[in-house]
């Protein structure tokens, strides 16, 4: 099912950008752990739109209510179910689209798929406001991780062609990365903001690339082949609208690398095994060595801009100009933030859970 992910718990998101609600459902997950409410809203904050000059104006609450899963403030062993209400839509931006298909996004492919049965409104399922809960869960599941000693992470690191600054790859420096906008330092955060300033009067839109770290993962997390923490961990992050890469590591810089370079030597320190350099990004064949792990997703450029683009009329068929209306971001990048974190402590949560059910079984 294309809306569920997971192994060892289910996450399934539902709802449409512009429908009565969004939500999602999350199953498997042990019966008493802590829900801090107040740390949840606010991790959701920082995704939720319309509250800076590089989003959207659109602006929702994004308040979970919760239906069911939890009592007394921690898990009760049922099925987690919540939802947030959409409240400021404008469906109306959005009657053409069905027939003159936006470019770069996935109003053409529905159309085919479905038959003209899509809600085309705000994007339908295909809305990057679906990343709303899955932020609900990671957020849930990030709080449960730290509670094990695993904290999770993420900053900006380029938009458009500008580059900042990265994670140290030995110790990444989570406590350093801006509250307001999420960079390691305040002129990256000023160079960035700039960029996306211009794109925006320009009406046009910018991508870029966000690093994700966790530290405090043991080693002998994860599988082989099919299963590997790049493969789970990839899986969920390509279910983010927009994400069109990911690396682990030192990734594609890798292949311009000798193996004498690329290799992380072994060395025991306190009587602990670590390595020197952590070009692996903390992977080896699927399973954690123990060092962080470092990953980096590249977002492409909000599709949706002021600016006149080409597309067709599909009952017509015949080219015609297109100007997209509604509301839209000029970048996603900064938004998106928080939810490559979620999904990263989703996937890992879901890992670790396997690891422990199969030392129970052992």
């Amino acid at each position: 099912m294309s809306s569920t992910f997971g192994e060892n718990l289910k996450l399934t998101i539902f709802g449409q950008s512009h429908g009565p609600a969004i939500g999602m459902t999350l199953d498997g997950i042990p019966a008493g752990l802590s829900v801090d409410f107040e740390e949840l809203q606010s991790f959701l904050n920082r995704r939720a739109p319309g509250q800076n000059n590089w989003s959207t104006p659109r602006k929702e609450a994004d308040v979970p209510e919760f239906l069911a899963g939890i009592a007394d403030g921690c898990t009760c062993g049922a099925p987690i179910a919540a939802m947030i209400r959409n409240t400021n839509t404008r469906s109306g931006d959005y009657d053409n689209l069905k027939d003159c298909p936006r470019p770069g996004h996935a109003d053409y492919t529905a159309q085919i798929k479905y038959g003209g049965f899509q809600d085309v409104a705000g994007g339908g399922h295909f809305s990057g406001r679906l990343t709303a809960p899955l932020c609900i869960a990671g957020g849930m599941c990030k709080q449960w991780l730290e509670e094990m000693g695993i904290r999770i992470g993420a900053h900006i690191v380029q938009i458009g062609a500008e580059k900042g600054v990265l994670f140290d790859p030995m110790c990444p420096q989570l406590d350093q990365v801006g509250q307001i906008f999420p960079t390691l330092t305040a002129d990256s955060a000023e160079a960035f903001q700039n960029v996306i300033s211009d794109a925006r009067s320009r009406g046009d839109s910018v991508g870029g690339i966000i690093e994700c770290a966790a530290i405090g993962l043991p080693a002998g997390i994860g599988e082989p082949m099919f299963s590997g923490v790049e493969n789970r961990i990839a899986q969920i992050v390509f279910g983010i609208p927009a994400v069109k890469g990911v690396e682990f590591g030192a990734g594609f810089a890798a292949a311009a690398l000798t193996g004498s370079m690329n290799n992380d030597p072994f060395v025991v320190e306190d009587g602990e095994i670590r390595t020197t350099t952590n070009n692996c990004g903390g992977i080896l064949g699927g399973i954690t060595n123990g060092m962080p792990l470092i990953f980096r997703v590249a977002v492409k450029p909000t599709p949706s801009i002021a600016m006149e683009q080409q597309s067709v009329s599909l009952s017509r068929m015949e080219n015609t100009p297109l100007t997209v209306k509604g509301r839209h971001d000029p970048c996603i990048v900064p938004r998106a933030v928080p939810v490559v974190e979620a999904a990263a402590a989703i996937a890992i949560f879901d890992m670790i859970l396997g690891n422990t059910q199969a030392k129970k079984r052992g």
